[in-house]
């Protein structure tokens, strides 16, 4: 007696669907140019895809044309013409005159093919970039898109119930997230280890699972009791999302074109999923960058506009965050006595981080500059601030310098390395004195100094973001550059020297800006 055929599992894995026809075949008016052209000059041009091996001896001119889409260049070709498919007795024109005219129609024809893949490739993209905003009076709730898919690809392969179970975060289990034929409370059910489900490892491996046979049910630890099955993965092109199973009432088999109709079910499931989470991300990083955009107004509106108005002298200050919030800010305010405090700041971070430490920082100056008079002890006070209401992990760099206005003496105290120096008739001094930042450590010391600021000389405080701007060279402006844009205009008010160093610094600055920058400018006028 003959030993029945054991049944089989039918695994199918994906291919890329080949190409039928050519992109070249695509052009409608081609064979009608290239009947033209024979009639007009007596010559034969055609186009062969491929290469131009295995081709006739009696070959004239050959020129590749790239259809565009990544294969081998096919060529247009020049020849006799075929004595039988003449209709006329006019003479060929001469040879190079054909191949001029073969030249120029293989350039548009090459030309056109290239606008057409580009095309193509711009049509994807801005199908991609559909703005993603719901709509609310039309659109149905997920779950009951999710379980019209899983009944229509259930109901087109006659299959009787459809899930879909997706992975968790650790991708250990598999829980059923929607299901049509179902009892409802298999959705109440505990989620499904993936470790030992053979055949959802298989599926998510890139493979489609077909079972015909009841008795091996068990070793692919089908999740319902059904006589047939099918699993396919569930998954974008850059993630794994999870296996759609169908299941079957009776004993089958299960197509080709019905396990492909599957495939295509599980990418709509896997679009409908993909598309939620973008539109919940969209929604939050739209409403966070409104958020983001309202604090950098906020941010922009709290630094001081209008100078203090100061017999024999100028104060000019320019901020300018890298993205819509920063770290750099300048403030100044005047105190009892005729002094008039001045601060640049640089939270050494960036984006939200860096402006939420600078709004701090820049609070706490003002609150110590109220009760202290001597730099060094406000910008002690200020690093015991940053430290004590930090996790450690915030540094900031900071002048803090006070003005006698009666008599131009400067005291001051830097934290980090800010570039300062003192523009005079003669020429330009530095006054930089690096030191630990601010927020390295609760025992902070910070020296003090002093400068006393003469007539017509100028006082110029930067971040790091303008000292080390790179010019046409690659090389950082350093204090140099920003000195040299100045040296010779004393004469010029405190804004306009300001608006020099800017141009020197958008002048000269080869590559775009890649931190927040501050400056400050401080003059004595001429009495």
């Amino acid at each position: 007696m003959a030993k029945p055929t054991p049944k089989h599992i039918k695994l199918f894995e994906d291919r890329p669907s080949k190409l039928i026809r050519p992109q070249i075949e695509t052009i409608g008016s081609l064979p009608g140019v290239l009947r033209a052209f024979g009639r007009a000059t007596g010559w034969s041009l055609r186009y062969v895809a491929g290469s131009e091996s295995g081709e006739s001896t009696d070959l004239t001119w050959s020129a590749p044309v790239n259809p565009g889409v990544g294969t081998t260049p096919g060529h247009v070709r020049l020849g006799p013409v075929d004595s039988e498919s003449v209709s006329h007795k006019r003479a060929p024109v001469d040879v190079e005159t054909a191949r001029e005219l073969a030249s120029s129609l293989t350039g548009m024809l090459g030309e056109l093919l290239q606008t057409r893949h580009a095309l193509w490739h711009r049509e994807a993209e801005l199908a991609a970039g559909v703005p993603l905003v719901p709509h609310g009076d039309h659109q149905k709730h997920l779950a009951e898109r999710l379980e019209a898919v899983l009944r229509g690809g259930a109901e087109a392969v006659g299959a009787q119930a459809a899930a879909l179970y997706l992975l968790d975060e650790g991708t250990t289990e598999l829980k059923l997230r929607s299901s049509w034929g179902l009892p409802f409370d298999r959705l109440t059910a505990a989620a499904r280890p993936l470790k030992g489900a053979v055949a959802d490892l298989e599926a998510l491996l890139g493979h489609a699972v077909v079972l015909e046979d009841t008795d091996a049910m068990r070793y692919w630890k089908v999740p319902e009791d059904f006589p047939a099955a099918v699993c396919v993965p569930v998954s974008t092109p850059t993630t794994i999302l999870g296996t759609l199973w169908v299941y079957c009432d009776e004993k089958r088999d299960f197509a080709d074109q019905q396990t492909n109709i599957l495939e295509v079910v599980a990418g709509r499931l896997a679009a409908d999923l993909e598309r939620e989470m973008l539109m919940r991300e969209g929604v939050d990083g739209a409403q966070l960058k409104r958020q983001v955009a309202a604090a950098g107004r906020l941010q922009h509106s709290q630094l001081p506009g209008i100078s203090p108005l100061l017999d024999g002298w100028e104060l000019a200050a320019w901020t300018s965050q890298l993205q819509e919030v920063g770290g750099d800010f300048h403030d100044w305010f005047c105190l009892p006595g005729g002094l008039l405090a001045t601060a640049v700041g640089d939270a050494m971070d960036r984006g939200i981080e860096a402006a939420m430490s600078a709004s701090g920082l820049k609070a706490a100056i003002r609150a110590h500059g109220q009760y202290h008079r001597d730099a060094e002890l406000v910008l002690r006070k200020a690093n015991l601030t940053l430290w004590t209401g930090s996790a450690g992990d915030q540094s900031a760099a900071m002048f803090y310098g006070l003005i006698e206005t009666a008599t131009g003496r400067i005291s001051y105290t830097t934290a980090g390395d800010l570039g300062v120096v003192v523009m005079r008739p003669g020429g330009w001094d530095s006054l930089r004195h690096p030191s630990p930042p601010l927020g390295s450590s609760p025992e902070g010391d910070y020296q003090p100094f002093g400068h006393e600021l003469r007539p017509g000389e100028a006082l110029v405080i930067f971040t790091d973001g303008v000292r080390d701007a790179s010019d046409a060279e690659g090389h950082p402006l350093g204090d140099s550059g920003v000195a040299g844009a100045l040296i010779g205009n004393l004469h010029l008010s405190a804004d306009q020297l300001l608006a020099k160093v800017r141009h020197r610094l958008g002048e000269r600055a080869s590559v775009p800006a890649d931190d927040d920058r501050t400056i400050m400018v401080i003059k004595r006028t001429a009495p």
